[in-house]
């Protein structure tokens, strides 16, 4: 009796390919400080959900599948750390090393979990680097974050572009942020490179962080207008008195003669003419959107979530913030703190399908109230 052959597939199905786009957790050296006082400048309260996230997706129905973690941008915040004591703008490779080390230290669960994360096989992370996190240009920093993480990351300077996805940070289309893309660093008449910092930047650390240093939530209040007119009413000395430094700061900065932190005068009006503290960047979305070879745009920096379409093959994504913001809007009065996240899942036609989401978090029955 002849036995009937069984044809067997020796191919498997193909892996679940999706990447998680993550932008502006803004890691500092964490809520505690070193002698135990409360850090009141960091603006990341999440670890612990940061952490649940990563393993969210790596297990479950994500179990085998190709996960890339894009970090779009201001992941860490070398503005927003002092050195020695110090908040500086001239900033060696040295220096953000030293706040890089204490970054890796006051998040130290979050790294183990990115270095767990891309420990499984598939797995890779890409770093787009944002204007709070430009000291990720030093080639030090990038090569002590790949040992923290346990691989080697791909880096990305501004843009990241794959299967018709256009990713960067967004700071490129705002001149207050805008840095030069051919001159990352400062090196003439130096004694050693430094980075070429936008005006913006320095704006932040020279004139913001002294106001947050009494008001540490003022960058996080929207809009900008209602928050002046009850500052105006119910803090009208301090008020009046940043105003006056606010003007005397650009003054200063117009006739201000060193090369390190001196800009044009026309760059500095139109710094002031587009002023925002929440940006619109979805015009700048859609202008890249008018090339053929893009079907996706997707940015951060702005802080808040946002998705637009213009047509079948134009959307935008904003994947927001991980930090807490406050909202003087009646039909949203209150702290609004919303874990957003951009998830691209490859359909079986092969392209990139976008959705903007709320991360949650696993449950729990209680946890600590962030204080800052």
């Amino acid at each position: 009796m002849e036995k009937t052959k069984v044809e067997t597939s020796s191919t498997s199905p193909a892996k679940k390919r999706i990447k998680l786009v993550l932008s502006d957790l803004h890691l500092g050296v964490g809520r505690i400080l070193e002698n135990g006082q409360i850090n009141s400048l960091e603006e990341f309260y999440f670890d612990e959900k940061l952490v649940e996230f990563l393993h969210y997706y790596t297990s479950g129905k994500y179990a085998g599948a190709q996960v890339e973690l894009i970090l779009n941008g201001d992941i860490l915040n070398f503005l927003q750390v002092d050195y020695k004591g110090h908040f500086l703008t001239v900033l060696t490779e040295d220096i953000c090393l030293d706040i890089l080390e204490r970054i890796l230290k006051g998040h130290a669960q979050v790294f183990k979990a990115l270095r767990e994360f891309v420990s499984v096989e598939g797995n890779s992370i890409t770093y787009v680097v944002g204007n709070h996190d430009q000291g990720m240009m030093w080639p030090a920093l990038r090569s002590r974050l790949n040992e923290a993480v346990g691989a080697a990351i791909n880096y990305k300077n501004l843009v990241y572009f794959f299967d018709g996805v256009h990713i960067e940070h967004g700071h490129m289309h705002e001149s207050a942020n805008r840095v030069d893309p051919r001159r990352f660093f400062l090196k003439k008449d130096l004694p050693e490179p430094i980075l070429n910092l936008p005006f913006g930047s320095h704006f932040f650390v020279d004139f913001v962080l002294k106001v947050k240093q009494k008001h540490p939530h003022v960058d996080k209040i929207r809009p900008f207008n209602k928050m002046m007119r009850w500052a105006i009413f119910n803090e009208t000395w301090f008020t009046i008195t940043y105003f006056v430094r606010l003007v005397l700061f650009f003054a200063t900065a117009i006739f201000r003669n060193d090369s390190r932190t001196s800009f044009p005068f026309s760059r500095i009006v139109k710094v002031i003419a587009e002023s925002a503290i929440f940006p619109d960047l979805s015009e700048s979305a859609r202008k890249i959107l008018t090339d053929e070879k893009v079907h996706t745009v997707c940015f951060g920096h702005t802080h808040v979530y946002q998705y637009r379409q213009w047509a079948q093959n134009m959307e935008y994504f904003n994947t927001g913030t991980w930090t807490d913001l406050t909202s003087l809007d009646i039909a949203s009065l209150g702290k609004i703190t919303k874990l957003s996240y951009v998830l691209f899942e490859y359909s079986d036609e092969g392209r990139p399908r976008g959705r903007l989401k709320e991360w949650h978090g696993y449950h729990r029955i209680e946890e600590d109230v962030a204080i800052a």
